[in-house]
């Protein structure tokens, strides 16, 4: 729903659908959603088309009577136009109309706050944890960087473009970048926030800023550390990455020649080809053609709906502490009816879309 947040704030009414528990093969996780707006209108995906149309009128009589729906989606093999999942797996879906509570969080979220909110419907509880998006530190403004930068964007990173020299790091030549940084790369990173879900991409391969921003980089825990440059020049900077006293278990850590193979040389495709090996890393992927495979194509999540790779990017945070008269963290002063959760706290076990909470 996050994802959605601007769209929904710009309408001044809405009914927002979220997948709250997927059990089996589904095409869309726990946690998305899909709204309908004062004029019919809709964004966003529940099941990528299979049960769209059924929650769409759900969503609609939700918008016209306010009271919220929970609705449960299976395959169904009755006729090829049933209502239901083909491809076998089955969700439910909380409907729900906007509220005050709702805008703040959303507002909140869109300001960076990590925030946990609940969902009531039909006698269960569902919490929701929304957390700032991961950070993509792209280093070296070269073409490369511009096509990096909008794919990032894409897979939803916040995208930071840093280079030492004013003339090519300019906001023009990388829009899709929600920030660009002229400064030296490695005093950038050793004086900027990261954290577990950090993925930096350095694209210099130039020694005088390759080095000293990897030295910075693989001394970090970061989810992701790449480097572009041929074989040969990998070889190189290990050699110099050697000298500078880089341990070989940080060395390991370091992907170079970024990318996995495609085929491709342009910048496009070799943004492509980064881009799927940082989604391959994110979730744990083979990266090797579906087609070759006989594994499940969507992992198996646990019955709650947990979102694991979400939860697993968040491991090792310090957690939000909460104050007195507020169990579940720190009220924000835009915010005051839906609980926050304020600074990069660890994600607790259930704090996901999914969790169903009888009540009594």
């Amino acid at each position: 729903m996050r994802d959605l947040a601007s769209t929904l704030l710009s309408w001044d009414r809405f009914a927002v659908a979220s997948v709250v528990a997927v059990r089996g093969s589904a095409p869309r996780p726990v946690g998305a959603a899909m709204a309908v707006g004062p004029s019919g209108e809709v964004i966003g995906s529940v099941s990528g088309g299979c049960v769209e149309g059924e929650v769409y009128d759900l969503a609609c009589e939700v918008l016209a009577s306010g009271v919220p729906a929970l609705a449960s989606f299976g395959y169904s093999d009755d006729t090829a136009f049933a209502v239901g999942l083909t491809c076998g797996g089955s969700l439910d879906v909380l409907v729900q109309r906007d509220s005050l509570p709702l805008r703040a969080a959303l507002s909140a979220s869109l300001e960076g706050f990590p925030l946990s909110v609940r969902f009531e419907a039909e006698g269960r509880v569902f919490t929701d944890s929304w957390l700032p998006p991961p950070r993509l530190l792209v280093f070296g403004a070269i073409d490369h960087a511009a096509a990096v930068a909008e794919m990032g964007r894409f897979l939803g990173y916040h995208v930071t473009v840093c280079d030492a020299r004013p003339v090519f790091a300019t906001s023009e030549r990388f829009p899709a970048a929600h920030s660009v940084v002229v400064d030296w790369p490695h005093r950038y990173l050793a004086s900027t926030r990261t954290d577990p879900s950090t993925a930096v991409v350095v694209l210099t391969h130039d020694p005088k800023f390759d080095v000293p921003v990897l030295v910075e980089a693989l001394s970090r825990p970061l989810a992701f550390v790449g480097a572009l440059g041929s074989r040969r020049t990998h070889a190189e900077r290990l050699s110099l990455l050697r000298s500078e006293g880089v341990p070989e278990a940080s060395l390991a850590r370091l992907r170079s020649p970024i990318g996995l193979d495609l085929g491709g040389r342009s910048a496009a495709e070799t943004a492509v080809s980064i881009a799927a090996e940082l989604v391959a890393v994110r979730h744990d992927g083979s990266g090797l053609p579906l087609s070759s495979l006989s594994t499940p194509i969507h992992r198996t999540l646990e019955s709650h709906g947990t979102d694991l790779p979400q939860r697993r990017r968040h491991a090792g945070r310090t957690a939000a502490r909460a104050t007195a008269g507020h169990a579940d963290g720190v009220p924000g002063p835009q915010c005051g009816q839906v609980p926050l959760l304020l600074g990069a706290g660890e994600v607790p076990r259930d704090a996901r879309v999914g969790l169903g909470l009888g009540r009594g």
